[in-house]
């Protein structure tokens, strides 16, 4: 047997936090960054005799969440106490869901090499965070001592298992980023990793393919990016494989990624479902689920991204491919079609947007709401290169300068002396000169090396400093030579 014999066979639990003011079962806030264990109470202290009591916006919310997924929503579900002893937890259990899930039975769509996969989601259930442990050394494997902050502990949290449908670390990352995308469009969740508002646990095994019994698995924790998870996956799936086919036993255990290093070293034994005693929390009462306020709920769903993808190429025309970068995030679909409404030419706006702007966020590492860019701005320059006013070239250098300080393009065209030279007399004098001055390209051109009209066409825009109009140029020098 050949390690492409194998099958891999991976299912993902994400947790996701939600973007309320405040907890789960208290009053305290959920502001991130705030000094050590100052927002806490007897609640989320697990001080003896306080009370839980939910935050109503938390079960909107998973609601809301369970929707966008295709689940069905439950019309009765509970909370239960899962038991386990962590430093980090101070009621020595936390406050989760087990067999009666707020939603279950969903799916969400992805495209592997162009072919569609659908990954089944089990359940979407809410829980409450644990407080957070400061390691002392460089990760918990080598740590001698460790910190704890509450401030996160019981914060609500949303958890998203998948079926074991995923079968590739590169279908794992496409499920990720697609539902990273769905719950920012909801608004439930920043999901913002490098704060901890979306993490992922992984359970990966292998099986000979075609076999429908699954193997032993690995969890892999610690990984904090959707790289992260790419890459842990990959080494965890090799290693499998190497001991599946040197007859190894591959045993069940938790397993942590070590990001310096690029492996992945056990933790712990896997628990089990019933190693936590899961049992109904006494404290708080079992939930009955209004049908209309579900339905209120989903007449209030956003435009998801698989429908904002289809609006965009049936409504604009748009490539498949424009379609799915330009709805990746939401803020960017919006600013889109609002440059539409002012522009008329969709393609051309997907063109700029795709080119320019989002070169221009990912070179300063920056959201759109964080720059002082409008729709203004991007559709005015565009206006100026098909009035012929400004070439492609200096439309590039004004946009970033607009990009970077919310000026009018227009202003800035203006003030630098931008205006593009489309004078044919002005032109054919510099064509001339440049011909004059490079006897020798003329002779290549001439003998069929194509490529030296774009040296020629170069010389006349660095005469001009970018300002001739290209098209009219390269039309003198083919008219002449």
């Amino acid at each position: 047997m050949r390690k492409e014999d194998l099958e891999t066979v991976i299912g993902l639990e994400v947790h996701v936090e939600l973007s309320t003011e405040s907890k789960a079962f208290c009053r305290c806030s959920t502001a991130f960054g705030a000094e050590p264990n100052t927002q806490v109470c007897p609640v989320c202290l697990g001080l003896p005799g306080a009370l839980p009591v939910l935050n109503k916006r938390v079960l909107e919310y998973a609601i809301k969440t369970g929707l966008a997924l295709n689940c069905s929503i439950a019309s009765q579900s509970k909370f239960d106490r899962k038991n386990y002893f962590y430093p980090d937890l101070p009621k020595a259990y936390q406050i989760s869901q087990f067999d009666q899930p707020i939603a279950y039975d969903g799916y969400v769509d992805i495209t592997v090499d162009g072919q569609a996969r659908r990954i089944g989601v089990k359940r979407v259930h809410m829980e409450e965070d644990a407080g957070k442990l400061i390691h002392t050394g460089d990760d918990i494997a080598t740590a001698t001592s460790s910190l704890v902050d509450l401030n996160r502990a019981g914060v609500p949290l949303i958890e998203i298992v998948t079926e074991p449908d995923i079968r590739s670390p590169e279908e794992a990352r496409l499920y990720l980023t697609k539902l990273k995308t769905i719950i920012q469009y909801l608004g439930v969740s920043d999901c913002k990793m490098e704060e901890g508002s979306l993490r992922c646990d992984a359970n990966l095994s292998v099986r000979p393919r075609g076999s429908s019994k699954l193997g032993t698995k690995s969890e892999i924790k610690n990984m904090n990016s959707f790289r992260a998870v790419f890459r842990g996956l990959s080494f965890e799936e090799e290693r499998q494989k190497e001991a599946f086919l040197a007859g190894e036993e591959i045993v069940q255990e938790t397993r942590h990624w070590d990001e310096s290093r690029g492996i992945t070293v056990g933790m712990r034994s896997k628990e089990e479902a019933q190693d936590y005693r899961y049992f109904p929390d006494p404290d708080l009462p079992p939930l009955a689920i209004d049908p209309t306020w579900v339905e209120d709920i989903r007449a209030d769903l956003p435009e998801l991204p698989d429908v904002r993808v289809a609006r965009f190429i049936k409504e604009y025309g748009l490539p498949d491919y424009d379609a799915e970068v330009l709805t990746t995030s939401q803020r960017v679909a919006d600013f889109y079609d609002d440059c539409v409404r002012l522009h008329a030419d969709p393609k051309a706006v997907s063109n700029w947007i795709m080119s320019e702007v989002l070169r221009l966020l990912n070179a300063e590492g920056k959201e759109l709401e964080e720059t002082p860019l409008t729709p203004e701005h991007v559709t005015k320059v565009l206006k100026l290169m098909d009035e012929g006013v400004i070439s492609g070239r200096i439309a590039k250098d004004v946009f970033e300068e607009t990009f970077h300080t919310g000026r009018d393009p227009e202003e800035i065209v203006k003030e630098r002396g931008l205006v593009q030279i489309s004078d044919e007399d002005e032109l054919g004098r510099i064509v001339a000169e440049v011909l004059e001055a490079n006897p020798n390209v003329v002779e290549d051109y001439r003998n069929g090396k194509d490529k030296a009209l774009g040296y020629l066409i170069g010389q006349v825009m660095k005469a001009t400093r970018g300002k001739a109009n290209p098209q009219m140029v390269n039309r003198l020098f083919k008219e002449k030579l």
